[in-house]
């Protein structure tokens, strides 16, 4: 067990950060640097809107969150491949808010009672202060500044996983889709796997959509225990998928899943592309 934990501490260490090695084209946004009091630190933002935003004035959209958010992170393709299924007619028009990392280990973990877990960077834990960022910073923010709809979503893999799972049993209304690949459950000695079963079963009334995702080189175990938990207690009104891919790594299931979770997640109406 050490040696897998001492691997997927390296794999961490090199994934999530600069996925794009290279500038990558990416459809026109806004970039914004919003100061944080909660976070002690600006943070630079950036923001796709659909074809016809504009032109639209009546319309307002729903939101996509993403961390891992920056130009040189994950924003680039995620942003291309919302732009691409939107003027498919594969997916809704949605507006997608990605916010570029700073100490992305700090923000994305929880506290720890693990030594090995700390090893990952200078500081770990900042999660409760990042979700208070989202919730009562950036999200206002947004509906302030954005024509947007009630209906968000938020979308992450490796430690930004393991934030979405620990926003979703924390605080399970913030968002009303969760999207978590390859999350690292790992974290604090399985944490959120031993725990799921109580979370679940303290909110009977939970409506939501949770889609969770493993990659062949994870450790499987703890994706499919977290899976049982969710079959065992599960509310009745939440809409929750648990997809194994054993054909894909941890290091390429955010490019290779993205486009198929997004379409599901915000199915078309009508299959009327957008000119």
């Amino acid at each position: 067990m050490r040696c897998v934990r001492l691997f997927l501490l390296a794999v961490v260490l090199v994934s999530g950060v600069t996925h794009a090695a290279e500038t990558e084209p990416m459809p026109p946004h806004a970039t914004f640097t919003l100061p944080s009091k909660k976070l002690r630190e600006p943070r630079r933002i950036n923001v796709y809107t659909p074809p016809g935003y504009d032109s639209a004035k009546g319309v307002r959209y729903p939101v996509l969150y993403m961390p891992d958010g920056g130009e040189q992170e994950d924003f680039p393709h995620v942003a291309t491949t919302v732009d691409s299924a939107i003027r498919a007619g594969e997916m809704r028009p949605v507006i997608l808010v990605g916010i570029e990392n700073t100490e992305r280990r700090r923000d994305m973990t929880g506290p720890t009672q693990v030594a090995e877990d700390k090893k990952i960077a200078p500081r770990v834990g900042g999660s409760a202060a990042f979700r208070a960022f989202l919730r009562d910073e950036l999200m206002p923010h947004v509906r302030r500044k954005y024509r947007v709809t009630d209906e968000t979503a938020i979308i992450g893999e490796s430690l930004a996983g393991l934030f979405i799972m620990e926003t979703f049993f924390l605080q399970p209304g913030m968002f009303g889709t969760s999207i978590a690949l390859s999350p690292s459950l790992w974290w604090n000695n399985e944490e959120w796997v031993r725990k799921a079963g109580d979370q679940l079963k303290a909110r009977p009334g939970l409506k939501a959509t949770l889609y969770m995702a493993s990659a062949g080189d994870d450790v499987a175990a703890e994706a499919g225990r977290l899976a049982e938990a969710f079959r065992a207690n599960a509310p009745t009104g939440l809409k929750w998928k648990y997809e194994p891919h054993p054909d894909l790594l941890h290091a390429n299931i955010y490019r290779s899943l993205e486009a198929k979770v997004l379409r599901e997640a915000f199915a078309p109406a009508s299959t009327k592309a957008v000119p």
